[in-house]
C-alpha cells in the first residue's frame, strides 16, 4: 500500500456460389417407350441461398401473359399445384415490386427437395424464371484510406489482428468507447466519431490548461521540461497520446485519407486523466466511474456512457482497493475494462490497473507476432494484440492519428508510435465490435469470447502473453446473434484456503462432452484472500496432468476473481478435473468460492 499518491506514468512509445451444373449419373438407355424421361438436373445456383445452404424461399417470375403474373389467387393456386406434384412444402407468400411472387418451401428443405420444386416451376411454359431468394451479406472491402496499406496490424496474415472480414458483420455501430487518456486534439479523421467526454485533472500544475475539472476533454500538451517529473528524466514534447489511442479505435474509414479504425462505426468519448507527468489515481478512479454510467459528486451525468474504457496507461504496484472498487462497479454497470500490461518488460502483477480483477490486460506483439521486448508479461496477461516494435524500422510502428505540435497543438498528421499503449486500442475496438454485434454480451462474456478465440502467437512468447493474439474475424464471427457459445461446468461449494498449508483440490465432473478438450479453454476462478500474492493455483486434468494457472508473486491485492485460458486439447474432456489452490506463505487465508471450465 502507498502512503502517499504518486503520479502516473503514462504509457508512452507510441456469395458467389458455382453455377456448374449438379453432377447427374448419366441415364440408361430406356428399354420401354412409357419410360418418363429423366428432368434436367438443376444448377446449384438455383438451389442455394448461400453457399452450402438450401434456399428456403423461391422468386417465381411469370410470363406478362399468364394469370399468376398478376393475380395472388392464381400465383398461390399454381404454389398448390407445385406441392401436389412434389410433395413438397410450397406456399405462396406476396407479389414483389417487380411482379414476381415470393414462395416459401416449409421448414428445413433440402438441397434436393429443393431442386424438384425449381424443377417443376422451370418446366412450367408460363413461367419466365424461377430463382432462389438469396442471402446477402455486407462485401468486405478494402478502406479507400489513403495510409491504410500501411496499417499491417489489421490485416496482414502473419501477425496482424485480422479486422477487414470481421466488418463483414459490425464496425461498432451504436457502441461508445471512452478514452481515458490525455484528451483529444481535434483531427479531421477522428472528428466525426468525436462525442462528449469530460476533463476530469483535478490539480492545475497538472491540467496545464489553467483550471480544474470542466467539460473540455481537449488535450492542451503535455510536455515537460528536464527534471520537471522527476530526477533524471528527461524533457519530453507533447505525445498527442490519447488522439492516437483514438484514431486506432475509431478513425473515420473509407473517408478517402488516412487511417482506418478498428471499430470505425463506433464513438469515441474522449476522458482526459493525464497530462503534466501523468495523472493521479483519484482522477482515474472518476473517470472510470463517470465513463460507465457511475456518479461523480460535481461532474454532471454522462449522456455517453460507454460499453467499453480503454486505459493504456498506468504504473507501479499492486491494484489499489479503491482503483479495484472503481472497475468492480464499471464492470457491474455492464462496461468491459481494456488496460495496458505496461512497458517495463516484466510480470504484469507489478503494474496496475493491469493487474486489477475484471479487466482485460493486454501485452504488446512485434510485426513478426513475438512479444513485444519491452511488453510486460505473466500470467494475469489475458490477451496480445500488436503494439509494434520500431527498432529496425519505423513503419514497424502501430500508425494512428497525431498532431505536430511539439508542445502545443499545431496541425494534424500521422505517426507511428509502439507500446502496450497502441495495442490495447485493438482489444477495446474488438470489444467494440462484439458489443455491436451482439448487444447482450456481458464484460465477462466478452472477455471469454476475445480469449477463447485467439489464436496462438507466430512469433515467440517469454513470460505469459495471455490466450495468444487476438483474432477480430473469429471473435465477431463466435458471438454472432447470440451470447457466447460453450458449456460450462462449475462448482460452487465453498473450500477454505488454510495459511502457508497444504494445497486444498476442488473436483468438478465432466460428462457428455467428445474427445478432447479444447486449445483454449477456458478456466473461471473465484477466491477471496487477503494477499493474492501467496497463491499458487493450477489445473489437474482427468489424467493428473496439471497445468499452472498462477504462480507466487509479490502482489499485495485481495483476492483472485479472474479467467484463465489453458491449452487441454491433448487432455480428455469427460473426467473429474480439479482446482488445486495452496496458500506458501505466512499470514493470510482464504476461502476458494467457486470455479467453472468453460469448453
Amino acid at each position: 500500500m502507498r502512503t502517499s499518491p504518486e503520479l502516473r506514468r503514462k504509457l508512452i512509445s507510441v456469395a458467389v456460389v458455382s453455377a456448374a451444373l449438379l453432377t447427374a449419373a448419366p441415364a440408361s438407355v430406356a428399354v420401354a417407350q412409357e419410360s418418363a424421361p429423366r428432368p434436367a438436373a438443376v444448377p446449384a445456383a438455383q438451389t442455394e441461398a448461400a453457399p452450402g445452404a438450401p434456399a428456403e424461399r423461391l422468386i417465381v417470375g411469370y410470363r406478362s401473359g399468364a394469370a399468376e403474373a398478376k393475380s395472388n389467387k392464381a400465383a398461390a393456386a399454381d404454389a398448390e399445384t407445385k406441392a401436389e406434384k412434389t410433395g413438397e412444402d410450397v406456399d405462396f407468400q406476396r407479389r414483389l415490386g417487380t411482379g414476381a411472387a415470393l414462395v416459401e418451401l416449409g421448414t428445413n428443405p433440402t438441397r434436393t427437395s429443393v431442386a424438384d420444386v425449381v424443377a417443376q416451376y422451370e418446366a412450367d411454359p408460363q413461367v419466365a424464371y424461377v430463382v432462389p431468394d438469396r442471402l446477402n451479406k455486407p462485401t468486405a472491402v478494402t478502406p479507400n484510406d489513403t495510409d491504410y496499406s500501411k496499417q499491417w496490424d489489421l490485416f496482414e496474415s502473419t501477425a496482424g489482428m485480422n479486422v477487414p472480414a470481421a466488418w463483414d458483420t459490425t464496425t461498432g455501430s451504436g457502441v461508445t468507447v471512452a478514452v481515458i487518456d490525455t484528451g483529444y486534439v481535434t483531427h479531421s479523421d477522428l472528428a466525426a466519431n468525436i462525442v462528449g467526454g469530460y476533463d476530469f485533472i483535478s490539480d492545475t500544475a497538472v491540467s496545464v490548461d489553467g483550471n480544474g475539472r470542466d467539460s473540455n476533454p481537449a488535450d492542451p500538451g503535455d510536455w515537460y521540461n528536464a527534471d520537471e517529473c522527476g530526477q533524471g528524466i528527461p524533457a519530453s514534447g507533447s505525445s498527442w497520446h490519447g488522439t492516437h489511442v483514438a484514431g486506432t479505435i475509431a478513425a473515420a474509414t473509407n473517408n478517402g485519407k488516412g487511417v482506418a479504425g478498428i471499430a470505425y462505426g463506433a464513438k469515441i468519448s474522449p476522458v482526459r486523466v493525464l497530462g503534466k507527468c501523468g495523472g493521479y489515481d483519484s482522477d482515474i478512479i472518476d473517470a472510470i466511474t463517470w465513463a460507465s454510467g457511475g456518479t461523480v459528486s460535481g461532474v454532471p451525468a454522462n449522456t455517453n456512457v460507454a460499453k467499453v474504457i480503454n486505459m493504456s496507461l498506468g504504473g507501479g504496484g499492486a491494484c489499489s482497493t479503491a482503483t479495484q472498487s472503481a472497475i468492480t462497479g464499471a464492470v457491474n454497470r455492464g462496461t468491459s475494462v481494456v488496460v495496458a500490461a505496461g512497458n517495463e518488460n516484466q510480470n504484469v502483477s507489478n503494474s496496475s490497473p493491469a493487474n486489477c480483477n475484471n479487466v482485460i490486460s493486454v501485452a504488446a506483439t512485434n510485426r513478426a507476432g513475438s512479444r513485444a521486448s519491452y511488453s510486460n508479461y505473466g500470467s494475469l496477461v489475458d490477451i496480445s494484440a500488436p503494439g509494434g516494435e520500431t527498432r529496425t524500422s519505423t513503419a514497424n510502428g502501430i500508425l494512428s492519428t497525431l498532431n505536430s505540435g511539439t508542445k502545443t497543438p499545431s496541425s494534424e498528421n500521422y505517426a507511428y508510435y509502439q507500446g502496450t499503449s497502441m495495442a490495447t486500442p485493438h482489444v477495446a475496438g474488438l470489444a467494440a465490435l462484439l458489443k455491436s454485434a451482439n448487444s447482450a454480451l456481458t464484460p465477462a462474456q466478452i472477455e471469454s469470447a476475445i480469449k477463447a478465440n485467439a489464436r496462438a502467437l507466430p512469433g515467440t512468447c517469454s513470460g505469459g502473453c495471455g490466450a495468444g493474439l487476438a483474432d477480430a474475424a473469429k471473435t465477431v464471427q463466435a458471438v454472432k446473434g447470440g451470447t457466447s457459445t460453450g458449456t460450462t461446468f462449475s462448482s460452487t461449494t465453498a473450500v477454505a484456503v488454510p495459511d502457508n498449508g497444504a494445497a486444498i483440490e476442488s473436483p468438478i465432473s465432466v460428462t457428455g462432452r467428445s474427445g478432447n478438450a479444447p486449445s483454449a479453454l477456458q478456466v473461471g476462478v473465484d477466491i477471496t484472500h487477503t494477499y493474492r500474492g501467496d497463491l499458487v493455483i493450477d489445473l489437474v486434468a482427468p489424467d493428473g496432468s496439471t497445468y499452472r494457472l498462477k504462480s507466487a508473486a509479490s502482489d499485495s491485492a485481495d483476492d483472485v476473481k479472474t479467467t484463465y485460458t489453458v491449452n487441454a486439447s491433448s487432455e480428455s474432456a469427460n473426467g473429474t478435473w480439479k482446482l488445486r489452490v495452496q496458500d506458501t506463505a505466512a499470514q493470510d487465508t482464504g476461502t476458494l468460492n467457486s470455479w467453472k471450465l468453460t469448453f
